[in-house]
């Protein structure tokens, strides 16, 4: 569904999966300034919505997926994730619950199959589960991560969740007025999400990847509840073993003119060129040039990789910072006359 805020004088869109928003409005430092200052709003209308109302709403997500959901109090923004039967994340969820119902907005082209899942699991249950999409368009007014001071006044019918607001899509070509805030570019939002390390599925996530691996235990996975599917392998890998890949940060060489691109081969620098990892050792997710940092991107690489060791991302030069750590996991004490007779 494309987006009205298109047609702003400047607006240059972005690339696929994001191709019917913005990736810029001409200004691109700027925009990133005004949205880390608090001072704009993104358009990320891209995104989908799910309204999941019903008494037994909260229970039965509380079931099905990895955050503990059965308690949540009305207005407290969460994140869950829906794993396949070998802990393998199929959809990631920022979610509000209202009092009436649970809002959710995932990534471009997933609500269908969300929604389609869902129903299958109903039962007999008291939820109903819609896409309305339609309706209501996504738009940010914080940065990802950062501090949340939402405008004096918001369009009537806005749902609420954190930085991200669902106003109904027939205000979004005026929301910028309506919120007296300046418009920012998606490449905006994506450069302060990587700056705060904040992995984005489909991006800094394949079809293998795990929980663990992007750091999104706590943030969207609670470790003490109930079952759902999926909570074996995410139970195993926490107390009993470590991920076999790991999330890093990347400052990238600025004296190169192009980011790698999505899915580009990350290998070892030069000084590691001959070790016994040499070759690909993970994958680039997101890139982007960062107002004051200058081009940095997020990378999946194995756990093994030294954490000082330098990289190669599409052939270039990268530093990395940890974002998940290589001992990530095994949690459970075992004491150390019982692990010999283990072994």
């Amino acid at each position: 569904m494309r987006s009205p805020l298109l047609d702003t004088p400047g607006a240059v869109a972005a690339e696929a999966p994001d191709a019917t928003v913005a990736a810029h409005y001409g200004e691109p430092f700027a925009e990133q300034r005004a949205l880390a200052s608090g001072q704009a709003v993104v358009d990320r209308s891209d995104r989908e919505v799910v309204r999941v109302s019903g008494p037994d709403r909260l229970s039965w997500l509380n079931s099905l997926s990895s955050q503990k959901l059965d308690d949540l109090a009305p207005g407290t923004p969460a994140q869950t994730l829906f794993l396949d039967p070998q802990g393998r994340i199929e959809h990631h969820l920022v979610l509000i619950d209202d009092g009436e119902a649970v809002w959710a907005h995932v990534e471009p082209g997933t609500a269908a199959e969300l929604v389609a899942f869902l129903e299958k699991m109903r039962f007999m249950l008291r939820v109903e589960i819609a896409d309305v999409t339609s309706d209501y368009a996504v738009v940010s007014v914080a940065a990802p991560g950062g501090a949340v001071h939402l405008p004096d006044s918001l369009p009537d019918g806005t749902v609420v969740v954190g930085g991200d607001l669902l106003i109904p899509r027939v205000r979004l070509a005026s929301v910028a007025a309506d919120l007296g805030l300046r418009l920012a570019g998606l490449w905006a939002y994506e450069a302060l999400r990587i700056e705060a390390h904040m992995p984005r599925l489909g991006f800094d996530t394949d079809h293998k990847t795990i929980p663990h691996e992007v750091g999104w235990i706590g943030e969207a996975v609670h470790l003490s509840k109930g079952c759902y599917r999926g909570q074996e392998t995410v139970a195993r890998v926490h107390n009993l073993g470590h991920p076999p890949r790991r999330l890093v940060f990347l400052h990238l060489d600025g004296s190169v003119d192009t980011l790698p691109a999505h899915g580009a081969a990350v290998t070892l620098g030069a000084e590691g060129a001959g070790a016994p990892e040499a070759g690909q050792i993970g994958f680039v997710g997101s890139a982007a040039r960062h107002y004051e940092l200058g081009p940095i991107a997020l990378a999946v690489v194995k756990r093994t990789v030294p954490v000082d060791a330098v990289l190669l991302a599409g052939g270039v030069a990268a530093t990395q910072e940890v974002v998940v750590p290589p001992d990530a996991g095994r949690n459970v004490q075992i004491d150390p006359a019982l692990r010999r007779r283990i072994r």
